[in-house]
């Protein structure tokens, strides 16, 4: 009996051996839900949290992503962006920088069900990762949208406060800040340098995993 047992542990511990270890990006955080019940994460209990909305800008998109240093914003990013800069992925995934899944406006979602599956698909070919964070552009999350995004294991994002450039807002604890960089509505990057010398920022995750959030509960 005893030699049963030394042989199966033998066996056990040659099979975790053997196994390749998971990528960084692969992880259990990247299926991980910080909430208990669908609802959208609008603040962490301490910190500052910094999340760029990307679905416009080629050259000087890329040059802020090379000179960002750690701890890096969140980047949502427009899978139309993505599919148009490659390049631009590429430097993000060397980077491994933080990334979620940018969404449409929330009403999309009501009038075409199947838009987020096609989008996370999209996603996961071109990161090769599920994202963990997703945003509607307009930060507006339909009930159906919500239903969809915990089926798939995605956290519903939003933010604290838009920051749409100009005079800095007054810092909050736990506050996620959202910066949006799209065609009709962005922030010069090199303004973020205000932001940075502002307060001290961490990453979403640091500031989420283990700790008590705050959330907004699903439209009725």
């Amino acid at each position: 009996m005893r030699n049963k047992y030394m042989m199966t542990a033998i066996i056990c511990c040659a099979l975790f051996l053997l196994l390749p270890a998971l990528p960084k990006q692969l992880s259990l955080v990247s299926v991980f839900r910080v909430t208990e019940e669908p609802a959208v994460i609008v603040r962490g209990a301490s910190g500052s949290a910094l999340t760029v909305n990307i679905s416009f800008g080629d050259i000087e998109v890329e040059q802020w992503i090379q000179e960002l240093s750690k701890p890096y914003p969140l980047l949502l990013v427009d899978m139309k962006w993505a599919g148009r800069f490659p390049e631009t992925v590429q430097l993000i995934k060397e980077k491994n920088i933080s990334i979620g899944l940018l969404g449409d406006k929330g009403v999309t979602y009501e009038q075409n069900t199947i838009l987020f599956i096609e989008q996370l698909e999209q996603f996961e070919k071109t990161f090769g990762v599920k994202p963990l964070w997703f945003r509607t552009i307009d930060e507006v999350f339909p009930a159906n949208l919500h239903s969809m995004l915990w089926d798939a294991e995605v956290n519903a994002l939003g933010s604290s406060v838009v920051w749409n450039g100009g005079d800095l807002p007054s810092v909050t604890k736990g506050e996620i800040i959202s910066v949006p960089h799209h065609r009709e509505n962005r922030v010069n990057l090199a303004e973020l340098k205000k932001l940075d010398k502002d307060r001290t920022f961490i990453s979403v995750e640091a500031m989420l995993f283990g700790t008590k959030v705050n959330v907004k509960k699903i439209p009725e």
